[in-house]
């Protein structure tokens, strides 16, 4: 298949996947985005192993459909992506939402290196690649709403990011099958406000979305 057709079969999947994630279809720009990322994803992927991830039409339903899943639940006005690797969920959730401030947090310096590489090609102003460890982040303010899909487990990702969180802020993970075990797992000092069973298009997989938030010291643990 030639680079021109394999575009068109990589955007028409991504519209159609939108339109049943979200009921809504990106704008000509967020489209262009979108795929200009995938492409640079593919690039750098060759030299620096970013994701396991090679086929481009996989690409759009693994990377870009699963990670703008959660749109419907991202009600913040900035976001931190913990442990974001390539970019996963917050490129996507960035060009999807120009408004959006997403700190791209992450300790391997490759990442972050293909990551300024995506701020300065496609012009997205509101992701900042930071190289830093999540337990180590020390920001100047609470955070709105944290999320990632790349930690083991709920316990550790929440005892790592607890100092990142106020009372309004949300803890948002990223899962495969329902996590029941984990859940149950979680420490007293945390609630799960909600469960969402994603059903992402092109992924044949289970994918659930896990809310939480900090318990008031007036809640019983």
């Amino acid at each position: 298949m030639n680079a021109a057709a394999n575009h068109r079969d990589r955007a028409s999947a991504l519209l159609a996947g939108c339109r049943t994630l979200l009921g809504e279809e990106p704008g000509a720009e967020a489209c262009d985005r979108l795929l200009a990322y995938l492409d640079l994803l593919t690039h750098w992927n060759q030299a620096y192993n970013l994701t396991a991830v090679r086929h481009p039409q996989e690409m759009v339903a693994r990377h870009l459909l699963d990670s703008l899943s959660v749109l419907p639940w991202l009600h913040a006005e900035s976001l931190l992506d913990a442990g974001t690797g390539a970019g996963l969920p917050g490129v996507p959730l960035a060009i999807m939402r120009p408004g959006l401030e997403v700190t791209l947090l992450d300790s391997a310096g490759k990442k972050i290196r293909f990551l300024r590489q995506v701020r300065r090609e496609l012009g997205l102003a509101n992701i900042h690649p930071l190289q830093q460890r999540l337990e180590h982040y020390a920001p100047p303010v609470k955070m709105a709403c944290v999320i990632s899909r790349a930690f083991s487990s709920l316990a550790q990702y929440a005892a790592a990011a607890r100092h990142l969180l106020g009372p309004e802020s949300k803890l948002l993970a990223m899962k495969g099958r329902y996590p029941a075990e984990e859940i149950a797992a979680l420490p007293g000092w945390i609630r799960v406000d909600r469960v969402e069973k994603l059903s992402v298009p092109g992924l044949h997989e289970q994918r659930h979305l896990v809310m939480m938030s900090l318990l008031s010291p007036h809640e019983p643990g």
